[in-house]
């Protein structure tokens, strides 16, 4: 199926071409899951409760075909198909960094409805890393929804590591954070900062690199 034919708002505004090419439901989205690095289709409809399947299909075509995702196939034993962010789509990351600090203040108390993956947590957490001077270093981050690792100076334009992923960190990391849901959300706030939560005690901080050093010394 090929992609529809693209909507557009027909100003000449930057702010309006960009949001011909990212206003859509759910793209921007799949860019966040995105920033983990290639992903299956399956891996994308997993962590994305509540799209369609045939929503989700059609973006992906859509991304594709505006230069922000591209499709490869994975060598045996592999062998399946992969989505992954250009280096035009990751450039969308202070955009959704922004987008995520102007909407922290929404969040208020999870609702029942509420669907949580813990790395969602992780670009609130990679600002506020960045904010406490930790500009680099693998970071283990530990709630109780589950486990991931941020690069800490991930994301730079042009850069293709991924920014975060879930599960433990590959290695030992330069730093394990431990912390709950709602001192997250307060560091995505801007509320606190990561080196008063760790002087508070509401982030455990271990581990014996520059990172860890950073945070606990600060």
């Amino acid at each position: 199926m090929s992609p529809r034919p693209r909507r557009s708002y027909d100003q000449y505004c930057s702010a309006a071409r960009a949001l011909d090419a990212v206003g859509d439901r759910w793209t921007l989205l799949i860019v966040r899951e995105l920033l983990a690095g290639p992903r299956r289709y399956t891996d994308l409809h997993a962590d994305l409760p509540g799209v369609s399947t045939d929503v989700l299909a059609s973006r992906l075509r859509d991304m594709e075909r505006d230069g922000l995702t591209t499709r490869r196939r994975l060598p045996p034993p592999g062998a399946v198909s992969v989505y992954e962010l250009t280096a035009r789509g990751r450039s969308l990351l202070p955009v959704l960094e922004a987008l995520g600090t102007w909407g922290a203040g929404e969040l208020g108390e999870r609702r029942p409805t509420d669907a949580v993956r813990a790395h969602w947590f992780a670009l609130p957490l990679l600002r506020a890393l960045r904010e406490a001077g930790v500009t680099e270093g693998l970071v283990e981050v530990r709630l109780e929804e589950g486990d991931f690792h941020l690069h800490a100076g991930a994301g730079a334009e042009g850069e293709g590591r991924p920014v975060y992923g879930d599960g433990p960190a590959p290695g030992e990391p330069d730093a394990r954070l431990v912390l709950d849901a709602g001192t997250c959300a307060a560091l995505g706030r801007g509320g606190t900062g990561l080196r008063d939560a760790v002087r508070d005690g509401r982030v455990v901080v271990t581990g014996d690199g520059a990172a860890a050093k950073a945070l606990r010394e600060g």
